[in-house]
């Protein structure tokens, strides 16, 4: 397996953990400190603060679908993914569906990659733009 299919897959296992709400998976695949940003702001969240937001959280990830993945490692131990997504679920019990563009960046301690920091940005129109 490529190092790049390595890093696409270990995002969408990531993904997955969201869908069947499997915090330890998802907090196994976390650095011990990571950073997320995203329409909430910039947060530094330990493993176990995430996962207590995971285990209270009032929304589910039905399906996601990536496009336009891009990979770059910056060193052999740093890999930065960026990607489309779009993904549907539920949201205070209604349904949404949203497509964002996301990013991580994976650190490798040996054999193991762990997830730093994810940013999400919702993909439309530019912030600052005036409805025509």
């Amino acid at each position: 397996m490529s190092r790049k299919q390595t890093i696409v897959d270990l995002e969408k296992k990531f993904w997955d953990t969201m869908i069947s709400k499997d915090v330890g998976a998802a907090t196994g695949m976390m650095a011990k400190n990571s950073i997320i940003i995203g329409p909430q702001g910039i947060s530094e969240i330990s493993r176990s603060d995430f996962a207590k937001l995971m285990e209270e959280s009032k929304w589910t990830l039905d399906s996601y679908d990536f496009s336009d993945v891009q990979v770059l490692f910056p060193t052999e131990d740093t890999a930065v993914i960026g990607y489309r997504v779009k993904q549907k679920g539920t949201m205070d019990g209604k349904p949404y569906s949203m497509e964002a563009a996301d990013a991580s960046t994976w650190t490798r301690d040996g054999e193991s990659w762990h997830c730093a920091l994810h940013t999400e940005t919702m993909v439309g129109k530019p912030s600052g733009t005036t409805a025509r």
